[in-house]
């Protein structure tokens, strides 16, 4: 039995996760197509569906509706690269190396792509990607990137940016004038056309209208948006005038932090108190952004059901990280709480899998990016590799109360400042952190408490779960040697790790 899931039958009292009952989806008359839609730095409560009644999210509202919503999801590592990588291979931070923002490895031993390809399947991305070298492939047949001007790869140009020339060459892609990780908020200044969600939702429409081939499709859809530079369309903006937008959280946890920084004199500011008029503003050009991609995932549904694919297709929505937006004078991601580590994930089935649940229902297991790939093999009747961290949900979505992990981990190498280096636990409804540099620890009810405001690790009637949610992170970090546990007791860390010992070779 693999340690993860060792140390969820541990927490959990409960059945083997390995006992689950084998789903024998391999029956179905064919192999679903899979959709992989996902954004970049989009917060879990940033949906209407998620309850969030200032964001206009129709799309996804009704793919929820067909589908269903985690609404405790997470990702293990909230920032691009690590998240990524979790994703790609189904394995948590630790066991696929890469536990902070470094390089995405040219090869692992599971990667998504390559794992449908070798089932039968055509594999497509669009998109931000990520990756490194910038085309490298991990079995997609093509990819059509959008890296936002990235260029980590020698004589790199993304295709978006090659397409944009070949539109209008000899303007200037980035003319809107806001940095990528940039608080500020202006329409985008450009033909709404030449936007790269469009160009994303374009390229996406046209592979599905052409699809022609009897073998399934795997198609993943990456945006590169909700992520700053916040640059909707002008006309998405206006949708948002009037609207009631709702303004940062601050717990009462954040004495140390600044209480006056100006974002002229640095607007890609990681920690900073700019006024709640500034966020909010800064929060209306984000969600007008969703409704921006929002419209583009429309199109693609609609194309998936004029091609007779919707009914037929497995298909996953999902974010790679948050964005605090000014919670706590956070803003952009790498952090522990909810804004940055929380995600949006709905999954709809094809009609070929049978469930007991109706449609719309919320599920409140606490799932992971990680998570992806072990449904996609189980959806073709493929057996998940035993090392692989990553848990098939098909489980849940036939009966949401079947035996699963109690709490997913979650953690960020040093990032922004010293101290922001830490691991934390969640179910969804408690949430300990332990800062590896400092030995601070925080513990939240997010229940009754979902902005994480009130800080309970030193509550005297609190005493009983924080140890009982340390003793959980000794077993869950115990693996890593005495670097992290000596003693049954957490060890507080002097360096910094990014790569782990099982990051692959081929760095």
């Amino acid at each position: 039995m693999k340690k993860y899931q060792s140390f969820a039958f541990c927490l959990a009292g409960g059945a083997s996760l390995c006992a689950l009952p084998v789903y024998t989806y391999a029956q179905a008359k064919k192999h679903p197509h899979i959709i992989l839609i996902m954004t970049d730095q989009q917060r879990a409560d940033a949906m209407g569906c998620a309850g969030n009644e200032a964001v206009i999210s129709p799309n996804l509202d009704r793919l929820a509706s067909d589908g269903h919503l985690f609404c405790n999801a997470y990702t293990a590592a909230p920032s691009s690269t690590p998240a990524r990588a979790g994703m790609l291979t189904g394995m948590s931070p630790w066991h696929h190396g890469l536990l902070g923002y470094g390089q995405v490895a040219e090869h692992y031993r599971y990667e998504m792509p390559q794992m449908l390809k070798d089932l039968g399947y055509h594999t497509l991305g669009i998109g931000k990607m990520h990756w490194h070298p910038q085309n490298v492939l991990h079995g997609f047949e093509a990819t059509l990137i959008d890296e936002s001007g990235r260029v980590e790869s020698p004589y790199f140009m993304s295709d978006y940016r090659k397409w944009f020339n070949m539109q209008a060459f000899g303007l200037n892609p980035d003319s809107t004038g806001v940095g990528w990780n940039a608080h500020e908020a202006k329409a985008y200044a450009l033909p709404e056309r030449l936007h790269p969600t469009v160009w994303t939702g374009d390229r996406a429409v046209e592979a599905i209208r052409g699809y022609s081939s009897e073998q399934p499709l795997f198609l993943k859809v990456s945006f590169a948006r909700p992520h700053s530079p916040y640059d909707p369309p002008q006309r998405f903006v206006d949708m948002y005038e009037g609207k009631d937008i709702p303004a940062p959280v601050v717990g009462d946890w954040c004495n140390s932090m600044p209480i006056d920084t100006h974002p002229e004199k640095n607007p890609e500011a990681a920690i900073g108190n700019f006024g709640d008029e500034y966020a909010k503003n800064s929060r209306k050009y984000y969600y007008a952004a969703i409704t921006f991609i929002d419209e583009q995932i429309g199109r693609i549904i609609n194309e998936l059901k004029a091609k007779g694919m919707y009914d037929d297709a497995l298909i996953c929505f999902v974010s790679d990280h948050g964005d605090m937006l000014g919670d706590h004078h956070m803003w952009r991601k790498t952090y522990a709480y909810e804004g940055s580590s929380a995600i949006p994930f709905i999954v709809k089935l094809p009609c070929s899998i049978g469930t007991k649940l109706k449609p719309g229902e919320v599920i409140d297991a606490p799932v992971e990016l990680r998570d992806l790939l072990p449904t996609f093999l189980e959806a073709n009747g493929e057996k998940v590799p035993e090392e692989m961290d990553g848990l098939s949900l098909l489980p849940l979505l036939y009966n949401e109360k079947a035996p699963w992990r109690k709490y997913i981990d979650i953690e960020h190498s040093t990032a922004y400042f010293s101290d922001n280096y830490w691991c934390a636990l969640t179910d969804g409804k408690i949430k300990y952190i332990w800062f590896c540099r400092t030995g601070k620890e925080q513990l939240f009810d997010l229940k009754r408490d979902p902005y994480e405001i009130h800080d309970l690790s030193e509550d005297i009637s609190w005493k009983k779960k924080l140890n009982e949610m340390r003793r959980a992170m000794v077993e869950h970090l115990r693996e890593r040697g005495e670097e992290w546990v000596k003693n049954d007791s957490l060890v507080i860390r002097k360096n910094n790790l990014l790569y782990s010992p099982n990051y692959p070779k081929n760095k």
